[in-house]
């Protein structure tokens, strides 16, 4: 969210993992299928490479991305998931932006209304907030890493981004989304080791959040993110915090 930086935001949802692990494990099961439907051949399909990658990384059993593969390449059936996007306000007007993975749309929509309703916001129709944020693509570095940050932009520069960030003692390379596979792969090349890469949502502008709304905002934020359908939360708020 917005009124931390990004990279805090990454940590904070960090320290919930074990207390998702199925949720997150859930989604990486999804993106592993998705990759897998263009080519099961990992070698031969750098997206699935890369996913793998990742699945590897938050300790997913091998077991759990060859069924993963499978399901992709069709050689199992699995569980049917729909990807979606559900939008609204928060309290004070702020915009929150989901990205969902649920088997029941009306199940999963029935809950998420009531979350917003709750705790002081409402759901609002679709393409009400998404037009407030860019969609790109973000790699994390931390500065330990013995790079200053003019070695920093230009390695980022030469792989393809578009600008770099200072926040938190990590460099934020900023690249569009599409490219952020390409970006990503061409630091690596360069021993450059990158903590945290993903395509997320920007806020175009922000809004500042005190008091009772602020209050209000971060505990609509943390029950929308602790439910099991809700993969990402985007908002534009602000706090002094």
């Amino acid at each position: 969210m917005s009124g931390h930086s990004k990279w805090a935001n990454i940590k904070r949802k960090k320290e919930k993992v074990d207390a998702q692990r199925g949720k997150v494990f859930t989604k990486l099961s999804w993106d592993i299928i998705t990759a897998a439907r263009k080519d099961g051949d990992i070698e031969k399909n750098s997206q699935l490479k890369t996913v793998v990658q990742k699945a590897k990384e938050a300790n997913m059993p091998n077991d759990n991305i060859e069924r993963a593969i499978k399901r992709g390449t069709g050689e199992l059936e699995g569980i049917n998931y729909e990807e979606i996007n559900y939008e609204g306000y928060g309290p004070g007007g702020a915009a929150i932006l989901l990205e969902i993975l649920t088997e029941n749309r009306n199940r999963t929509a029935s809950e998420i209304r009531h979350c917003f309703n709750k705790h002081g916001g409402n759901m609002g129709e679709a393409g009400c907030v998404t037009w407030m944020f860019d969609k790109q693509g973000i790699i994390f570095v931390e500065q330990i890493s013995g790079f200053d940050e003019e070695d920093m932009m230009l390695a980022a520069l030469d792989a393809g981004a578009e600008d770099l960030k200072v926040e938190d003692e990590v460099f934020e390379i900023i690249c569009k989304a599409e490219d952020l596979e390409l970006v990503e792969s061409e630091l690596r090349k360069n021993d450059i080791p990158i903590v945290e890469a993903q395509v997320t949502m920007i806020p175009q502008n922000t809004i500042k959040l005190e008091g009772e709304n602020a209050e209000k905002m971060n505990k609509l934020i943390d029950v929308l993110e602790s439910h099991n359908d809700v993969q990402e939360v985007y908002t534009n708020y602000e706090t002094e915090d």
